[in-house]
């Protein structure tokens, strides 16, 4: 997946007021990424995580970095930016990136019940 710049592997020094995210970059400037992920992130803030953000030259955006990945000391890479994750897997299956469902046809956001929607229909 191909994000709008290319993405700096940054140390992660802490993560705060839930949106807020302080890494250290390897020019070793300190600077705040926004943190797209509400929730706890329960195990992707060890000592050690790495996180992978996206700069940017918005003059509307008031934080000039992202936090799009974390990287754990595993080396496992997790997606932070939770608003992307559809579109992951949606360029995945397009480009049969995914062996078990390689040339299968796929549908996205399709209805199902009453008010509700499914992300994929394979």
């Amino acid at each position: 997946m191909e994000f709008q710049s290319p993405l700096i592997r940054a140390k992660l020094i802490r993560r705060y007021k839930r949106f807020l995210s302080d890494v250290l970059l390897p020019d070793a400037r300190e600077v705040t990424a926004h943190c797209a992920n509400p929730g706890s992130m329960m195990g992707l803030l060890d000592d050690g995580t790495l996180a992978w953000v996206e700069p940017n030259d918005d003059p509307k955006k008031k934080l000039k970095f992202a936090w799009r990945i974390a990287e754990l000391t595993t080396g496992a890479l997790v997606l932070v930016d939770t608003a992307q994750a559809n579109r992951i897997v949606k360029e995945a299956l397009g480009n049969n990136a995914i062996s078990e469902f390689a040339n299968l046809d796929f549908r996205p956001e399709v209805k199902y019940g009453e008010g509700s929607r499914i992300d994929f229909l394979l």
